[in-house]
């Protein structure tokens, strides 16, 4: 026969506690990251050449070429400074049609 002690009880308390930090911590830390790094993705599916871009070291360049992983973004109004560079490295876009507008 098995008979509840308070060492027994107070072990389901700390395991229920623990899988409510867990939740929080879900919620609150993992769940906007991932949200982030999805509009991350979907702002790079959508660049194009023309765009206007922004790297993660404060650079604005114009993207000349978009290859699957490189683009090629050309700075400055010398036409001779294109740089390559990772995607990743894009921090920000401002789409050529949205520019043309203002």
């Amino acid at each position: 026969m098995y008979v509840l002690t308070s060492s027994s009880t107070g072990m389901t308390g700390i395991i229920i506690w623990v899988v409510i930090l867990v939740v929080f911590m879900f919620f609150f830390m993992i769940r906007p990251q991932r949200k982030e790094q999805a509009r991350k993705n979907d702002m790079l599916a959508k660049m194009a050449v023309g765009d206007t871009v922004c790297t993660t070291g404060g650079f604005y360049g114009t993207l000349i070429d978009v290859d699957d992983d490189i683009v090629i973004v050309e700075f400055g109004n010398n036409k001779n400074c294109r740089i390559p560079m990772q995607k990743s490295a894009i921090a920000q876009i401002e789409k050529a049609e949205d520019a043309i507008e203002e």
